[in-house]
């Protein structure tokens, strides 16, 4: 098994006297993990924890093998970090940010300006990379903050919010980016949105946060392909030995009213095999769904809670 990116131990936090992390205890492994949780569930507070802005008062986290109490300089030269709001400074154009960025994160001179314009690039940004940020729209600027968290190269990358505010197309270029990332395989990506449809599209992994506590954990890929095997068909022409057919096939097979029907799919056994056998008994499928729960369900089932 390979080893967690990010492991939370007991993990507390305090900030004055109110506590906003209340013993998290987590381990996470995958490319790409969803962030989740209404305001005020401590997702903001858990992301500077990781960046070393602020200290645990119990317990500890590590990113990448490096404690956060002891390693905050080393976790921070191996992360990239893609805030919610904007940090810019308006009159510099954008390859002289970026650029900055790749230095502060440890390159030298020409290679961060190297990598600025390999980066620009990569975002769509290469036309307009000596254009001053205040004159970009709100989807560059998301962009060039993209830009300014991978230009090092690093091998975690944290995006906050990262489709804020941006218009449907807008939001399509930057979830198609993060997938391209991700396809990559050379890093790990965190992000964390209100949006549930980014995660949903993005993310292997999710984790919902209430009230400075985990209150549930999904490996969205695990869930996807054990859920996808219930199905449920709406048939006309059916003899009422159409559910006893499917169940020949090996399927658990259930009729809830007349003409419809619930069944799970075992391995091996295909929806094909499902259409061949309507055809071959002159059934028509009226309807035919796949059902399991979505990132919707299950979130707010964990609201719930």
């Amino acid at each position: 098994m390979k080893p967690p990116v990010i492991e939370l131990d007991n993990l507390h936090v305090k900030i004055g006297k109110r506590e906003i992390l209340r013993g998290l205890n987590l381990e996470l492994r995958g490319l790409t993990v969803g962030l989740l949780g209404p305001n005020g569930a401590g997702k903001s507070t858990l992301i500077n924890t990781l960046l070393g802005f602020w200290k645990p008062t119990q317990g500890t986290a590590r990113v990448m093998g490096y404690d956060v109490r002891t390693d905050a300089r080393k976790i921070r030269a191996n992360i990239g970090y893609m805030p919610e709001n904007d940090s810019f400074i308006a009159n510099m154009p954008a390859i002289s940010f970026v650029r900055m960025a790749a230095e502060l994160s440890g390159l030298p001179p020409d290679a961060a300006l190297e990598r600025a314009h390999e980066a620009l690039f990569y975002v769509g940004l290469g036309e307009a990379r000596y254009r001053v940020l205040g004159a970009y729209s709100l989807g560059m600027k998301q962009m060039a903050k993209l830009a300014q968290a991978i230009v090092h190269g690093p091998k975690l990358v944290i995006l906050d919010e990262p489709t804020n505010g941006l218009d449907p197309q807008a939001r399509v270029r930057m979830i198609k980016l993060i997938q391209e990332m991700r396809a990559l395989g050379n890093m790990h990506l965190v992000i964390c949105s209100h949006l549930l449809r980014d995660i949903e599209e993005t993310c292997e992994e999710a984790v919902i946060l209430k009230a400075g506590q985990v209150v549930h954990y999904s490996n969205l890929e695990e869930e996807r392909s054990s859920n996808r095997r219930f199905v449920e068909l709406e048939t006309e022409g059916d003899d009422g030995t159409f559910a006893d057919a499917i169940e020949l096939l090996g399927c658990a097979c259930a009729v809830t009213s007349p003409g419809k029907i619930k069944t799970v799919l075992p391995e091996g056994i295909e929806l094909r095999d499902i259409y061949r056998l309507a055809a071959d008994r002159d059934v028509q499928l009226r309807r035919l769904n796949f059902r399991r729960d979505s990132l919707e369900d299950i979130f707010l089932k964990a609201m719930e809670k």
